[in-house]
């Protein structure tokens, strides 16, 4: 019995003492070194000379004999992953995304939830990776968003509208600790919300100041003609804002995101056909 409890002791020790998850590997200043020779000869001077659309699978060995030589670099499982995602083979991205986050969670947790809320779509698993992110290393930006503004469109997609709100806003008085302007997209979707809770007039509001910064911003006129048209507004008026919306959407002004190129974003109004004259 005193031998078992000994075991017991030491396997508790053990766990206490082992590596945290979210910590990822500890490198010496020389293993950082080594590491970032071999991102310079795998993926920076090998890799990255090819097209990963056109040649994605030369592309792919590049980065595969980095890992051969150490399978602990994130940036190279990143790397792989992103050419999958970009192509809407988003499952087979996640395998190796996951890798990233196993070896720099710090880095690549809130990459993993913008793929699962911009690309993917799997919202709640995007709200539980954006939580422990927060949780962790406070409310970050991840592609010029907060996590609070992703969680809050993660809200949006599930219907659940207080939240989404709750937390757009708490994007927004983030921003304002560092930005004089809060962004056009958060403005949206805060209009989006209003909208969706048939408080038209205040969605209009929110649809205006979108368009102060971003004056072709063709959806938010879209949504506020909507919301004219389900206020009964004038024709004249309707008609003026639907201008405003097919002229710039017909110029290809639109959600103006760098990922856009890849993935619709939530209420974005694809380009329409002419206007017949």
């Amino acid at each position: 019995m005193k031998y078992l409890f000994i075991l017991l002791f030491l396997a508790g020790c053990q766990v206490s003492q082992g590596q945290d998850p979210l910590r990822g590997p500890s490198l010496t200043p020389e293993q950082k070194a080594k590491q970032e020779e071999i991102i310079e000869t795998y993926a920076t001077n090998k890799a990255h000379r090819y097209n990963y659309t056109l040649n994605l699978k030369e592309w792919q060995n590049a980065l595969d004999e980095g890992l051969a030589q150490d399978a602990t670099i994130a940036y190279l499982w990143q790397q792989k992953a992103m050419p999958y995602f970009k192509s809407r083979k988003y499952e087979v991205g996640m395998e190796y995304i996951d890798q990233a986050v196993k070896y720099d969670p710090e880095r690549y947790l809130s990459y993993r939830a913008f793929i699962k809320c911009v690309f993917a779509k799997t919202y709640r698993e995007a709200i539980v990776d954006f939580e422990t992110c927060i949780a962790h290393w406070g409310d970050r930006y991840e592609m010029d968003h907060t996590y609070s503004f992703y969680i809050g469109l993660s809200y949006l997609q599930l219907n659940e509208w207080d939240k989404a709100e709750a937390y757009i806003q708490r994007a927004i008085a983030k921003q304002k600790e560092v930005f004089p302007d809060v962004h056009h997209l958060e403005l949206f979707y805060l209009g989006i919300i209003a909208y969706e809770r048939e408080r038209f007039e205040e969605a209009i509001v929110y649809f205006d100041q979108a368009v102060v910064n971003y004056t072709e911003f063709s959806d938010a006129y879209y949504y506020k003609g909507l919301c004219q048209w389900k206020m009964k507004e004038s024709e004249e008026k309707i008609k003026a804002t639907s201008d405003l919306f097919f002229t710039y959407n017909q110029q290809g002004f639109s959600i103006n995101e760098a990922n856009a190129l890849y993935e619709r974003y939530p209420y974005q109004i694809p380009k329409q056909k002419p206007m017949e004259e």
